[in-house]
């Protein structure tokens, strides 16, 4: 059935979330995303259904709200329309019913009114500051007023010496020439003076109206603009006290529980219905369960150690979980360190990055003229106009995977090696999350292209991207933080056009070193999907496995990406993975979605269940603790739809910066155009770029065609053995062919900052960063970077 789509909520006047939706009898209760926006509550099946299906939407300003227990609660507008719904915890519940109740009775104020009166101002966040920006507009409403007064006096002056200076003009016509002409002529003048005097005095007092309104204007601009960004906080400060609140009820309840005895093991068999949506596997090949709250060995309280230690004593597990004295236990980081906590606010960013680029201009074009003739072609040898890009490069997009480089210090503080592997699988799925609505193409990189991205003031940490081949494309990754990790990884796209879809499939390895334990883990990227690409609305999936292998320890976290069905019963973009030692046993369970949050759930029990399908595979059951949040994705900025959905930190990659290479893409002007909406340009300069780009190319193999003597040959080994800056330009600009990555020819072409070797973790031929790209930004020598411009 065919229902109308949710209107557009105004920035600051929604509430989403999940909630568990009463369907019928045979499917129960299923979860769905509810959107409550101007007095409306819809629901969709999926986030991404929000731009083209709406399920249903009920009036609120009609309803009634009613709650049944803990965590259930009905909306119904008198017969028609009735929502039994669910929310995962009371706290969540709780929230709802507040927001619910202020949409209504601001639906039914509003619908009551004639007048526009119900707008922002009966927000909570605009009328708790109501108090004080009172005094404040009554000052400007008062010196306005004198103005204004002012300009009647003024006008009253004008008017009656107007009067005066006609009758002693027209006296003046009417006397003949006599003794008193002169008399006469002195008091038109006196009374213009008068006017002119009086004049100007109106005149000023027009101007300083003029400026006090233009001044109040954008003081009263900024005002709001304040006013928005104080919701939002007070939004991110209610959050995390419900957290904390929920968080205490479950600490209470676990210090006055009952002993194992006496529990009631019906009640815990049952388990809760966000069990059902937040744990369940693929297929259902692993079932997980949250572990019985009523035994008191497996309940953990961060806020007192007395806990730590009775639960570790008991349990036998203190040391995998890294629960000594002196160290935090994975639960107190995943609070202390969570990114909407107050403590991860502390560091202030030396500089002010910018939050907004100008909004994407709305250009037509005939994709199939394009794409016709594409099928089954490697995408980096089309012809692609800039239409289909976004203002980044490849380079770019991959330093976004840093995005959630909490996630790395806190693994880089954990004492097991098994938490810290759950931690970094959080962040190898946290990498795909700003990909959800990013349907641009990255401008591809021109050889010997770099980026970097130094956050060291602001974050601790600074990275190096350069491209090192151009057929494949690969660019090479090197990341250090000083907090402990070192990130590195060589991607190389292959990716193939269906005709209906695209596939990007990355080939290399990603790697993360900790300095303290001196883990080791490397780990692959997923195959990405474009569907749509002829007709429909555009949308990416992320599907395949993942196996992040710490190669000290022998500890496995096997992660898969499953892919997005319609007729699936799981969550869109559903990820899950379980974090193994080397000899296979499961200790932690992850859960959760690569575009919004990870879950991590310590395995206590595990077992071989029953029979599942036909090919006669065994269902493994993994008894676990309460889940913990690990990662949860940060929104979106206000606006994010306009500006190709750019992260905040997307926002500022391109954002122009002094001192660096010459060679960095931001200064790519093709990008730059189109970043400031100069699309036409921008096409002309990028054709300039690409053919400037092969004729360096064919003069590239010419001169390695003319190397046939082997003296030759041998004195360009030699003298590739000892590069120096004038030897990297010369090689970058007449090099021959880059290598190729599956046979492992080596060439004389060398990279500027990153040379070619073996993997000794792999054994595969990769490029590692040699060093001196810092050294020589800091002494601003560029001397040997190529002219790629």
């Amino acid at each position: 059935m065919s229902e109308p789509k949710a209107p557009t909520p105004a920035p600051g006047d929604t509430y989403k979330g999940w909630l568990f939706k009463w369907t019928n009898y045979i499917k129960g209760y299923q979860r769905r995303w509810f959107v409550l926006s101007n007095g409306l509550l819809s629901y969709y099946r999926t986030q991404s259904e929000m731009g083209h299906t709406c399920r249903g939407t009920i009036n609120l300003a009609t309803a009634n709200i009613a709650v049944e227990d803990s965590c259930n609660f009905v909306i119904s507008n008198g017969g028609t329309q009735t929502y039994h719904l669910k929310a995962s915890s009371e706290v969540e519940r709780q929230r709802w019913i507040t927001a619910l109740e202020l949409a209504k009775a601001k639906a039914f104020r509003m619908q009551a009114e004639s007048d526009d009166s119900g707008d922002d101002s009966t927000s909570p966040s605009a009328s708790q500051g109501a108090g004080s920006r009172n005094s404040e507009v009554q000052s400007t409403l008062r010196t306005l007023g004198s103005k204004v007064e002012d300009l009647s006096t003024c006008n009253d002056l004008i008017a009656k010496h107007g009067s005066a200076l006609q009758r002693s003009l027209s006296e003046l016509e009417g006397i003949r020439l006599g003794g008193e002409t002169s008399e006469k002529i002195r008091q038109v003048t006196e009374r213009a003076t008068l006017f002119r005097i009086t004049s100007n005095a109106m005149i000023n007092a027009c101007r300083d109206f003029l400026a006090l309104a233009q001044a109040h204007s954008k003081r009263w601009q900024k005002a709001l603009q304040a006013e928005r960004e104080q919701r939002v906080r007070l939004e991110e400060t209610l959050e995390q006290l419900a957290k904390q609140h929920n968080h205490l009820e479950r600490a209470f309840r676990g210090a006055t529980v009952l002993p194992a005895s006496q529990s009631n093991p019906a009640i815990d068999s049952k388990g809760s219905v966000p069990g059902k949506g937040d744990v369940s596997d693929e297929d259902e090949e692993n079932e997980f369960f949250d572990a019985c709250e009523d035994v008191q060995e497996f309940i953990t309280v961060p806020a007192d150690p007395k806990y730590h230690r009775s639960g570790s004593n008991v349990s036998g597990i203190s040391s995998e979980l890294g629960m000594d004295d002196g160290t935090t236990s994975l639960d107190e980081q995943s609070l202390a360190s969570n990114p909407e906590s107050p403590q991860s606010q502390e560091v202030v960013p030396v500089r002010k990055r910018r939050t907004r680029i100008p909004d994407k201009p709305n250009y037509s074009l005939n994709l199939w003229s394009i794409m016709k003739n594409c099928i089954g072609k490697e995408l980096s040898k089309i012809p692609m106009p800039v239409n289909f890009n976004e203002p980044l490069s490849m380079l770019q997009r991959l330093s976004e995977d840093l995005e959630y480089y909490e996630l790395l210090d806190r693994g880089a503080k954990c004492q097991s090696s098994l938490e810290q592997m759950c931690y970094v699988a959080a962040f190898t799925v946290s990498s795909y999350s700003t990909t959800v609505h990013r349907t641009g193409k990255p401008f591809n990189p021109l050889l010997g292209e770099t980026f970097e991205l130094d956050r060291v003031q602001e974050s601790g940490y600074r990275s190096l991207c350069e491209q090192v081949s151009h057929h494949p494309p690969a660019a090479a990754h090197h990341a250090i933080s000083e907090r402990g990790w070192t990130l590195r990884q060589e991607i190389a796209l292959a990716s193939k056009f269906r005709g209906k879809y695209l596939s990007i499939m990355p080939l290399g390895s990603i790697h993360c070193v900790f300095e303290k334990s001196n883990n080791h883990y490397t780990w692959k990227k997923v195959t990405t999907t474009v569907h749509n690409i002829i007709v429909g609305k555009l949308w990416i999936d992320q599907s395949g496995e993942i196996d992040v292998v710490n190669h000290k320890t022998g500890d496995r976290c096997h992660l898969k990406f499953a892919p997005y069905s319609y007729f699936s019963r799981d969550v869109a973009r559903k990820v899950t993975g379980v974090v193994t030692d080397k000899d296979g046993k499961a200790h932690y369970v992850l859960s959760g979605t690569w575009d919004e949050k990870m879950e991590c759930s310590r395995v206590m029990e595990s077992s071989r269940g029953g029979e599942n399908g036909a090919d006669g595979r065994q269902k493994t059951v993994y008894q676990t603790l309460k889940a913990k949040e690990l990662w949860r994705k940060t929104p979106l900025p206000e606006g994010a739809e306009d500006m190709y959905y750019f992260s905040t930190l997307a926002l500022t990659l391109n954002e122009p910066e002094e001192g660096v290479a010459p060679t960095d893409s931001r200064r790519r002007p093709d990008q730059r155009l189109m970043e400031q909406g100069r699309w036409e340009e921008a096409n002309a300069e990028k054709q300039r770029l690409e053919e400037k780009q092969r004729t360096v190319r064919r003069e590239r193999d010419r001169e390695a065609n003319r190397s046939t003597n082997p003296a030759e040959e041998a004195e360009e080994v030699e003298i590739a053995s000892e590069p120096s800056e004038t030897t990297y330009k010369t090689e970058t600009l007449h090099g021959s062919h880059p290598p190729a990555y599956s046979s492992g020819h080596q060439d004389n072409y060398k990279p500027m900052w990153f040379e070619r070797q073996i993997d000794p973790m792999t054994g595969d031929p990769t490029h590692i960063y040699r060093g001196g790209y810092w050294e020589a930004k800091e002494q601003g020598n560029w001397d040997s970077c190529p002219d790629i411009f």
